[in-house]
């Protein structure tokens, strides 16, 4: 069994977003884990770049084509990532923080367009997406609130432009549908409201609650370790 970790959007360099979780669950259980590079974000090839959500998720049937059985663990639009990459027989247990899990026919946009304030991001061309009107001190106070001043400086030195098809590519496939999962909600995130979580969380085969943060595999990554070992029991 391995846990192969998705990252969200407009970022890059997943390993280090999720290295504090990675390393509780070796310490605890000897349990290896990847990172999953998403094209759309540039972490492979110019060409895949531009593939959007259909290269991601393709990204992600790769790595699950290199191993047995794996718990998969999405964060924001990896939620997305997974459900188009479909049913795979590699997929031992899904995990959803703060994410989603979408029907066939929905585009990430279509998603956040539920938020009430949703997350400032522009075009600024090329084909790619950004956030806007951000500095390392308004990233940090919204998306880590619950980290120290030093990790919030790294978080933002991560933001990268994505490719405008990961967030207006409708899925193809709904890949949570009849795997098992969890989904971890978030109480006190500030970029995918509570209400939002819950309600992607009630199509989840069970649904937990923290107060934590939009990325509780920073802050706490002690609890996000301790729900992902209750499913080798």
């Amino acid at each position: 069994m391995e846990v192969i970790f998705v990252h969200g959007a407009l970022v890059r360099d997943g390993a280090w977003w999720w290295q504090p979780t990675a390393d509780v669950l070796r310490e605890r259980t000897g349990m290896t884990s990847r990172a999953l590079a998403l094209p759309s974000c540039g972490e492979t090839t110019p060409e895949e770049a531009a593939g959007g959500l259909v290269a991601d998720a393709a990204s992600l049937r790769r790595e699950l084509d290199l191993v047995d059985s794996a718990i998969v663990v999405g964060h924001s639009y990896g939620g997305t990532v997974i459900a188009e990459a479909g049913h795979h027989p590699s997929v031992a247990h899904l995990v959803y923080v703060s994410s989603y899990l979408p029907d066939v026919g929905q585009a990430q946009s279509d998603i956040v367009s539920r938020e009430a304030n949703p997350v400032r991001i522009g075009d600024i061309g090329g084909g790619l997406l950004g956030v806007t009107g951000y500095d390392a001190d308004s990233f940090g106070a919204r998306f880590l609130q619950d980290t120290d001043r030093g990790t919030q400086k790294q978080a933002w030195s991560r933001v990268t432009p994505q490719a405008v098809g990961a967030f207006t590519t409708v899925t193809s496939a709904a890949g949570w549908q009849s795997v098992d999962s969890t989904y971890i909600v978030c109480r006190d995130d500030r970029s995918t409201s509570v209400e939002l979580q819950r309600f992607h969380a009630s199509r989840a085969t069970r649904a937990v609650e923290m107060d934590t943060g939009h990325h509780p595999f920073i802050s706490r990554p002690d609890l996000v370790a301790s729900h992902i070992e209750e499913l080798l029991t």
